[in-house]
Formats: C-alpha cells, structure tokens, sequence
C-alpha cells in the first residue's frame, strides 16, 4: 500500500444490527479530510438569490461570462474570464490598475451553457487586508427557462457560521441584491 492511511470504524448500514462485522476500513488521510470537509458544510451558512429576467437562458449566461458585461453590472474597473471548466473569473475594482483596492478571482469549476456556471477556490485581495476569518466559498449561478424569459439563481456557501463573519455575509446579502439590480440595468440598456 502507498498513501498515508489511518483507522476509522464506520456506524453498520441502515437497518442492521449492532454488529460492526467488517465495518471498520482502512481510508487514505486524503479520504478522511474529504469526509471531514463535507461535515464541514454544516458549520457554514449560504446567500440565495433569484430573480426572472426577460431575455433568454443564452442572453443571460452570457453576461455571467462576458468581461465586457461583468465590467457594467458589477461596477467592476476590470474583469478577466476564461469560460470552460478550470477557467479563471476575476474582477477588480478602484481606479489605478497598478494599485486596485479590491480584487477577487475564483476557477470554474462547472461550466455548462446555458444552464449552470459554479466558481470556487476564490481568493480576495483589499487594500485594507485579507478577512477576518477562513473560508471555501463557492458561488453557483444556476440559469433556467421561465414563461417570462429566464431565471437566474445563484447560491453562494462557505461562510462560517461564525460572529466574525457576520459582517462580511451582510455584506455579501447587499452586494447580490445590488448585483441584480446592476444585471437589471444591463440588461435593460
């Protein structure tokens, strides 16, 4: 065997007995932090925001993608976007590029035009210093066919659920209603 391994005894399935025959395994550590990251989702909270806009799945993935179009609704100085799974989405904002204030930027994890679009292992750059607290955000932007035209829905979990956090996850509540008013306005210029 290769790997670093450890001892875990597992609970018998659903429906059994007591009896923990051949329940313990063997588990790379790799497996194990796995494991323990998805248990860590239950400390985490998550902002959901959906809205219908008149305009077609296709329109309204593409403004998620566009830099040209993230640079208007987001109010963003600069956006780069690689559009495929593995890609880069970065924005930053303040009027020296040589010394933005604010920069963030994140990998595709998902994309599937026109439905679904989900970025994570974000990194975040300001000028007054990194957050207060860790954390494994990923955002989803989930596209669908309404009567109206299409909706989009985005999910963004990772926030502790934790007081220091607390400021930043208000923030983030305003930002994405702003957002969709910005998405709004785009769309409707």
């Amino acid at each position: 065997m290769s790997g670093t391994f450890c001892f875990l005894r597992l609970k018998p399935p659903r429906g059994r007995k007591r009896s923990y025959r051949g329940t313990a395994q063997l588990i790379e550590v790799e497996e194990v932090f796995k494991i323990l990251l998805k248990e860590s989702r239950l400390l985490t909270r998550r902002l959901v925001h959906e809205e219908a806009f008149p305009v077609t799945p296709e329109e309204l993935f593409a403004l998620l993608h566009t830099p040209s179009a993230i640079r208007i609704w987001w109010s963003a100085a600069r956006a780069i976007v690689v559009p495929q799974e593995g890609g880069l989405w970065t924005a930053a904002w303040g009027n020296d590029e040589d010394s933005p204030d604010y920069i963030t930027w994140a990998i595709i994890k998902v994309f599937d035009p026109p439905q679904r679009m989900v970025i994570g292992d974000f990194g975040y750059y300001t000028k007054s210093g990194p957050l207060p607290f860790q954390a494994d955000f990923t955002t989803s932007f989930n596209v669908a066919v309404h009567a109206d035209g299409a909706t989009l829905r985005v999910e963004q979990d990772g926030f502790p659920n934790d007081n220091i956090a607390d400021e930043f996850y208000a923030g983030c509540e305003v930002g994405w209603r702003n957002t969709f008013v910005g998405i709004r306005a785009y769309l409707n210029s």
